[in-house]
């Protein structure tokens, strides 16, 4: 079943300096993890709609994520977890899906009053937190208690933050650190 996702972002990050501030504020350190990802079409062109088939270190998911606007509560994702990422790749090109990128970011997972942080690092942009709940309310009530400037946030996707800083997401086929 899709979910609404409830979050926001706020863009270029000191890592350091968030990750204290979640510390301080009573924030539990999860995890330091990368993830790599295939994103697949489902239709050749369509926009704000797309298949993804991510390994967080800890488990593989495959979702399909839709994107109607901006706001905290803009996207809807379904999601299921898998046994294995290639041997699932593998079986997605069978039935016809052929990914147009790979990708990799960095993550540091917290969790903070059961609000979800991630504190991502991705190859050739700053750094970015995302504040991820049950609903708006604890997204906002996280960003006051980290004294985030609400208007500072934003729900940009990843492909739009690119794009911000003059990257065209879309061409580029192999998204992964240097070293």
């Amino acid at each position: 079943m899709a979910q609404v996702e409830f979050e926001m972002r706020a863009l270029e990050v000191d890592t350091a300096d968030i990750a204290r501030r979640i510390a301080a504020a009573g924030g539990e350190h999860v995890a330091d993890r990368l993830m790599r990802r295939f994103v697949y079409d489902i239709r050749p062109g369509e926009q704000g709609r797309w298949m993804r088939l991510r390994d967080t270190g800890s488990e593989v998911t495959l979702c399909v994520k839709e994107i109607s606007d901006d706001a905290v509560d803009g996207t809807r994702e379904t999601e299921t977890t898998v046994g294995d990422f290639d041997v699932t790749h593998e079986l997605l090109g069978l039935l016809g899906f052929q990914p147009k990128a790979y990708q990799e970011n960095r993550r540091s997972s917290w969790l903070l009053d059961g609000v979800r942080l991630e504190i991502d690092s991705w190859p050739r942009i700053p750094p970015y937190l995302e504040i991820e709940a049950d609903d708006a309310d604890q997204v906002w009530a996280t960003a006051d208690r980290l004294a985030l400037p609400r208007h500072a946030l934003t729900g940009a996707n990843t492909t739009a933050l690119y794009a911000s800083y003059g990257i065209d997401l879309a061409g580029i086929s192999d998204l992964r650190f240097a070293d």
